[in-house]
């Protein structure tokens, strides 16, 4: 068995994409011969969360502790250079793949309760490969007694081959971002308007150091958000539907394996903002048997 679980491939036309079952994890997606994704092989350990899924928090909790419904709860922490619980608790589980066809995979995963986050759930995740590129269709039920917290996000990373950070142009329309301490929890929104990461309008990247949320997306009639990266014609673009009203944008300058820094750009689409689980910015709360479903997806195109 490979370090990422098994892995499952899917294909329509020119699209191709492989799903690792550990965490079940976006490993690689490619139009012909260009990767998209900035993946990893299927040997290792994925690195820097690279294509993971984030459930049933994304990002940060500070301390890796919060209140909820009268009780106290603590999380381990593993972010230890800055003392946080990060990124959920299924991205290193097995994911049991429930349906297979040649353009699609549908995995599933059991929650099960635990000490800091004392709550079950069962969650499901379909990656499709339509004509126009990928789609990502995930959901969570709560399984329990009692009503829960939860957060969803996904860490791909976007990848223009052979071309650093600073010359991809990004383009994300929105009216706030999410400034953080040292220790990457948010300290408040700010106006994207006339910030140093105002990328209301498409421009190169240059030696802008993003890992920030944002929110206040623009929406277009079908209330899909979409942000855009471009270079030299080639344009990748990423979209979420309404219940993923934040996105973090991340140039990499922070990763443990310097080759991989300000290589890619990771584009996370986030249904709450960091550390949620304290501030409720975003936050839901689900009652017994009540579910959470949204939808993102990547499109290739020419600018």
């Amino acid at each position: 068995m490979f370090a990422a679980g098994d892995q499952v491939e899917i294909e329509n036309g020119a699209h191709c994409a492989v799903v690792a079952t550990v965490g079940a994890t976006l490993r690689r997606y490619a139009f012909g011969d260009r990767p998209l994704l900035d993946g990893f092989d299927a040997s290792e350990v994925c690195p820097a969360g690279c294509g993971q899924l984030l459930a049933p928090w994304p990002n940060r909790i500070a301390g890796g502790h919060y209140d909820f419904a009268g009780f106290h709860h603590q999380l381990p922490i593993d972010e230890l250079t800055l003392g946080n619980a990060i990124h959920g608790l299924v991205r290193w589980e097995h994911w049991r793949v429930e349906r297979r066809r040649a353009d699609r995979v549908r995995l599933v995963h059991r929650l099960c309760a635990r000490p800091g986050y004392p709550f079950a759930l069962d969650l499901v995740v379909e990656y499709r490969l339509a004509r126009g590129g990928l789609v990502v269709t995930f959901r969570a039920e709560n399984l329990g007694e009692s009503r829960c917290p939860f957060g969803y996000g996904a860490h791909p990373y976007y990848l223009f081959p052979g071309t650093a950070v600073e010359a991809i142009e990004l383009f994300v329309p929105a009216r706030e971002w999410i400034e953080v301490d040292e220790h990457a929890i948010p300290t408040g929104r700010k106006p994207v308007a006339g910030s140093p990461i105002d990328f209301n309008r498409p421009h190169a990247i240059g030696a802008a150091r993003i890992d920030h949320a944002y929110t206040g997306l623009e929406r277009d009639r079908e209330d899909v958000a979409e942000v855009t990266l471009r270079h030299d014609g080639d344009e990748i673009r990423l979209w979420q539907d309404r219940e993923l009203d934040f996105v973090q944008i991340y140039t990499g300058d922070t990763l443990p394996e310097p080759e991989r820094r300000r290589r890619s750009v990771a584009v996370e689409p986030m249904s709450c903002a960091p550390d949620a689980f304290n501030s409720g910015d975003g936050l839901r709360v689900l009652a017994p048997g009540d579910a959470f479903e949204c939808r993102w997806g990547i499109t290739l195109g020419s600018s």
